[in-house]
């Protein structure tokens, strides 16, 4: 037991440190490299059903995609991430005087329970170890209103054989590893148990992706 403590801590470790290496250097080349995913942005908009007044939050922003796709709607949104470098290019490109942005660790948000309406991450929880992922989906349940929205973008296999042969194998060039330790992984088992009731989902890059909505329990 306190072997697997120990191995589950250095992999935590392990992904800290090298989260905040890879996007100092990679930050700049971000949003060229993600240029694909432009068009999902406005569909999770869409898909989400945000109430006028809302306030949402947006995990794992990055360079801010998503949040600005929720701003330009007129929300009122915060978008938070672990990487202070991504944060410096969104922050650059923030254009909304209703979109906050600040440095924070998803598995420990600095925020209230029960203080947003909305809280979304995109494209963001194949990255995390297990147990990293379920933390941060805690804390998004714990930071959601009660039956408020919580909405997850993120990479999905096609149906057919061929497609998920195929979306799988070029996914994996860029993502590597622990994109295919997340596809082997049960997300929605994940999603249910951190206490979130899925109500919707919808496939997004020819099957590639999917936005799973659902709504706290509490």
């Amino acid at each position: 037991m306190a072997e697997l403590k120990y191995k589950i801590m250095d992999e935590e470790k392990n992904y800290y440190s090298i989260q905040k290496k890879f996007w100092a250097v990679f930050a700049p080349f971000y949003d060229i490299i993600v240029l694909p995913l432009s068009g999902t942005r406005e569909k999770v908009v869409d898909f989400t059903e945000v109430k006028t007044g809302s306030k949402i939050l947006d995990v794992a922003t990055g360079t801010g995609k998503q949040a600005f796709a929720f701003a330009r709607r007129g929300y009122d949104v915060v978008g938070v991430d672990l990487s202070e470098a991504m944060l410096s290019i969104a922050t650059k490109k923030n254009k909304y005087g209703n979109l906050k942005l600040k440095v924070a660790d998803a598995t420990n948000l600095p925020f209230e329970p029960n203080s947003f309406d909305v809280v979304c991450v995109s494209f963001a929880l194949h990255e995390m170890p297990l147990t990293v992922r379920g933390k941060v989906l805690r804390e998004m349940v714990r930071v959601t209103k009660s039956k408020g929205t919580i909405v997850i973008v993120d990479y999905a296999l096609p149906k057919s054989r061929i497609g998920r042969f195929f979306i799988y194998h070029l996914v994996k060039l860029f993502e590597g590893e622990h994109y295919a330790k997340f596809m082997k992984s049960d997300l929605k088992a994940a999603v249910e148990q951190a206490g979130i009731v899925i109500n919707g989902e919808l496939r997004i890059l020819f099957g590639g992706g999917r936005i799973i909505k659902g709504t706290t329990t509490s």
